[in-house]
């Protein structure tokens, strides 16, 4: 089983595209979209159960360069 995660990532002026590229390299998402307002990429991760997310999102997705602050939305239900 795994945690769909939902991560949103304001990006260092300019670097968007970069920041985007690194994120697709290192194929943890399912999906990755550039967005329009406070934060300039949304990603979906599923991330397995026996891993533990704080952790996860640290360590694989927040390592990435010019990442200047992220908003992680955790879900619970599929309707």
């Amino acid at each position: 089983m795994t945690t769909c995660v939902f991560v949103q990532i304001r990006c260092k002026p300019g670097t968007t595209y970069c920041v985007a590229e690194d994120i697709a390299r290192r194929e943890i998402h399912s999906e990755l979209y550039s967005t329009s307002g406070e934060y300039d990429l949304i990603l979906k991760i599923y991330i397995p159960e026996d891993k533990d997310i704080s952790k996860f999102i640290n360590d694989e997705l927040l390592c990435v360069p010019n990442i200047e602050r992220s908003l992680t939305t955790m879900t619970f239900r599929v309707f």
